[in-house]
């Protein structure tokens, strides 16, 4: 059970008078069963939500109902503040204003000092350090888009730096390891394409807008499958490459070696992608074994080499 989602049908329901079950699923990607959950747990929580038949029907809050602020743990009004705080960092708009605006409204006086301490034990800042400008600005222009339905166009370059002109639907923004993409049926391709945001150049909103088709969601949880594709190699890093190590396995795979270097037993998938990143840890990473990858790694350097030779 989410709370997020129990809080945002509140939510809706607080700010519509009523609203159908299969629309609730639709919003959130569930099914109507699990709406009706929800509607329950609602309901066990203080919250009278009946529901009406027939033409028109659907859920609403019975009239005259003031939502008793203790609803609410300190806990959930921290995680959700929290999250949208996180959110807010990066996506700024009238919309997450108004929602950080309306949790901190349930909040009582005497239990206000207690949340925001547990608040600030967790910050969530999704803006870079450094990096591409237009991140930003860029998320605004799709939000936009996405709110009224409009087409969005733009220049897009593949990994190897080419460039195709794109027109597309955009049906939403994704943020996956720090990085954010946007899924849009192109117009080109005549398919639903995952971009990468930073890989947007020239991005507008066009005056067409476009009727929603039914929208594929990307796959994004791609665990399984790395675990069929991936092999373990072993790597001898210095200690100064254990931080950067660390983001692609645990400390479990580390054993000793010495006082300065450790061995690694290393998830590896034989694609650039992946000698990329030994390539990352520099002169402080040596590829022990298997050692077909080790030879590559010594050819990938001599051309390397080679290049600031001549």
């Amino acid at each position: 059970m989410k709370i997020d989602r129990l809080v945002s049908i509140i939510m809706l329901l607080l700010d519509k008078k009523r609203i159908g079950a299969q629309e609730l699923a639709d919003m959130f990607e569930v099914s109507p069963r699990t709406i009706y959950r929800d509607i329950d747990s609602i309901n066990m929580a203080g919250i009278p939500v009946r529901g009406a038949s027939g033409v028109g029907g659907g859920f609403e809050i019975m009239p005259k109902y003031k939502i008793d602020r203790n609803v609410f743990s300190a806990a959930d009004l921290s995680a959700i503040l929290t999250g949208l705080s996180g959110l807010s960092s990066m996506i700024r708009g009238d919309e997450l204003a108004n929602a950080l605006a309306k949790v901190r409204s349930f909040i009582p006086a005497e239990r206000a000092k207690d949340i925001e301490l547990k608040t600030n034990q967790i910050y969530i800042d999704l803006s870079p350090w450094i990096g591409n400008r237009n991140i930003q600005p860029y998320l605004e222009i799709i939000k936009k888009a996405l709110q009224e339905s409009r087409l969005l166009s733009c220049e897009y370059a593949d990994r190897y730096g080419n460039k195709t002109a794109r027109t597309a639907e955009p049906y939403q923004l994704v943020l996956k390891s720090s990085h954010w993409y946007w899924q849009g049926y192109c117009l080109k391709r005549n398919d639903f394409r995952l971009f990468k945001l930073s890989r947007t150049s020239n991005l507008r909103i066009e005056e067409e807008f476009f009727t929603p088709r039914d929208y594929q969601k990307p796959q994004l949880d791609f665990a399984d499958i790395l675990d069929t594709m991936q092999t373990k190699i072993k790597i001898r890093i210095h200690k100064s490459a254990v931080d950067k190590v660390l983001d692609y396995c645990t400390y479990e795979h580390f054993s000793p070696d010495g006082d300065e270097h450790y061995i690694v037993s290393f998830p590896f998938i034989e694609n650039e992608y992946y000698y990329n990143i030994l390539f990352s840890f520099g002169n402080k990473c040596e590829c022990i074994e298997p050692l077909h990858i080790r030879a590559e790694m010594k050819r990938r350097i001599h051309d390397i080499a080679t290049i600031y030779e001549s």
